[in-house]
């Protein structure tokens, strides 16, 4: 009998670069990134644009997840910008050829 092995994510969107930033956690990260981008629910990331995917992370156990995004929502904005910047330095969407 085979284990099914989840993913999930830990993402951080931003509205542009040094911008509004929102971090949340999802098991399926291109349908919630496009969400954001579609404006599907009201709320955050629609009312302040939030819909470039500038950084993730993955995880195999959704507490981990959780502990992470709870973790990085405690930290000042300085260390979100270089936790981003680390891997991206550009601010690029990383979402840009997702969909067509």
């Amino acid at each position: 009998m085979y284990k099914t092995i989840h993913q999930y994510y830990v993402y951080i969107l931003a509205s542009k670069k040094n911008g509004t930033l929102y971090i949340g956690v999802t098991n399926d990260l291109e349908a919630r990134v496009l969400q954001h981008k579609q404006k599907i629910n009201e709320g955050f990331t629609s009312k302040y644009d939030v819909g470039l995917l500038v950084y993730f992370e993955t995880f195999q156990y959704v507490n981990d997840a959780i502990k992470r995004e709870k973790q990085l929502k405690k930290w000042n904005r300085q260390w979100k910008i270089n936790l981003i910047e680390e891997e991206n330095k550009d601010w690029n969407d990383l979402s840009s050829d997702w969909y067509d």
